[in-house]
């Protein structure tokens, strides 16, 4: 018999709700099949069975959030009794009185409407109901009062997609702005000052026009981008990478390469080992904001931004990166985009990066301003490397034109962090690693 505990979903987790169980109580599974789906705050996963056997007992329903390591099942061998299901408890009802909402006329044109007021209402944080790791970030994240979410989960709780649709009716008007009358509202003892938004502009589907609802995945992200543009100002860092020196080197080892490792040498190891070496001068490029604290890391996670076909971004993160050789970044690359493109990765190798690169090069973009991955300071983009003529120094001190193959080197980067001179000396310093350095020293 072997209990089942909710395991260590990412180094920063320490909780995680039950989402749904695979399993009912008495049905056999096998050794890594997945048993049950758990939400934390930075994923949702399939949690495979640790042993083979019959689940002989459900402890923890869907719904419950359960601290890491806390016994949520029991595996036993076949034939053992089984225990009946828990039933999922009830959310507890939470009065709470509400600051009134005073909403005055809005200004033209932009039509707009009153955002929720949150200065009587629950904070996420010390709301006593059962809300998912990731609810409760949503909320906090977006300032909701949790009493005006219609819960569709079990028990009536309150899930990702719940939080989710009140967005959106939000930016549609037609969130609720008052307490419903089974929670009368307190009197404030001082007036409030409504926020008022913009609001987006209504567009009428027509006969001509097919609608697309928005995947969570995008919803998501386009929060995540929203809230990344909001508190960090944005700036851009441009750079033209001459790769004629890089393209000797693959010309003489892409074929032992591929015959060895069983994936073409690309553009990206290179680039990548370019960007943690410079990082070495440039330390504060490789940092996070706290506050109002630079926490500058000596370490290199390197985040590498993969597209799952068309549907959105994950960025699995090459650990320690600072320690390893060109051929150890390049196996790491091309297996983290496998895996992530067939879903097989766990939480912990897509959370925790402190330098992003993302590869729009490989979709054909010639200059890119990527979003900075918060809480990080600065996102590369490797831009579409293609052949145009150069300026190139011939023997005796002239010059002629050649054809080599040239690409941009695009950088987002927190203007609190660093000023641009800063931003462009690293860049310069990784366009001078990749044209002068003697690569084949990697191989």
């Amino acid at each position: 018999m072997a209990e089942v505990t909710l395991p260590q979903l990412g180094e920063t987790v320490t909780e995680g709700t039950i989402t749904r169980w695979f399993k009912k109580v008495g049905d056999t599974v096998a050794a890594d099949e997945p048993l049950f789906e758990v939400s934390t705050d930075k994923v949702d996963t399939e949690v495979p069975s640790p042993v083979a056997g019959v689940l002989i007992e459900i402890r923890v329903p869907e719904g419950e959030t359960v601290p890491v390591g806390a016994v949520i099942g029991v595996v036993g061998d076949a034939g053992a009794v089984v225990a009946a299901p828990p039933a999922a408890s009830p959310a507890p009802v939470v009065e709470v009185a509400l600051a009134p909402v005073v909403a005055g006329p809005a200004p033209a044109p932009a039509p707009v409407v009153a955002a929720p007021v949150s200065a009587a209402a629950p904070a996420a944080g010390n709301d006593n109901r059962l809300l998912s790791p990731v609810v409760r970030r949503l909320v906090t994240e977006h300032n909701l009062n949790v009493d005006s979410i219609a819960g569709t989960g079990p028990g009536g709780r309150i899930t990702r997609e719940d939080v989710l649709d009140h967005i959106d009716k939000i930016a549609a008007g037609s969130a609720p702005t008052a307490p419903s009358a089974s929670r009368p509202a307190a009197v404030s003892p001082a007036p409030v000052a409504p926020t008022r938004v913009a609001a987006a502009p209504v567009v009428r589907a027509g006969e001509r026009d097919d609608i697309v609802p928005l995947s969570k995945i995008r919803q998501l992200t386009g929060a995540h981008m929203t809230m990344s543009l909001s508190v960090s100002p944005h700036a851009l860092s441009v750079v033209e990478v001459d790769y004629a020196n890089i393209d000797n080197t693959r010309a003489k080892t892409k074929d032992e390469f591929k015959s060895a490792e069983g994936f073409s040498l690309t553009y990206l190891p290179f680039i990548s080992r370019a960007v943690v070496d410079a990082l070495v001068d440039f330390p504060h490029m490789n940092a996070s904001i706290s506050g109002t604290d630079l926490i500058v890391h000596r370490y290199v996670d390197l985040g590498i931004a993969v597209d799952i076909e068309g549907l959105g971004l994950l960025v699995p993160v090459v650990r320690s990166a600072e320690g390893k050789r060109l051929r150890a970044i390049a196996r790491e690359i091309s297996d983290l985009a496998t895996r992530a493109k067939t879903r097989k990765l766990s939480p912990d190798e897509i959370q925790g990066g402190t330098f992003t690169i993302s590869n729009n090069g490989s979709a054909g973009s010639v200059l890119t301003m990527a979003i900075i991955n918060q809480p990080q300071v600065a996102i590369l983009s490797t831009d579409a490397i293609v052949r145009k003529p150069v300026v190139v120094n011939v023997p005796g001190g002239g010059e002629s034109i050649a054809i080599h193959p040239v690409g941009h080197l695009a950088m987002s980067w927190d203007h609190r962090a660093f000023d641009g001179a800063y931003a462009a000396s690293f860049l310069v310093r990784v366009k001078e690693i990749l044209e002068t350095r003697d690569w084949s020293s990697e191989f």
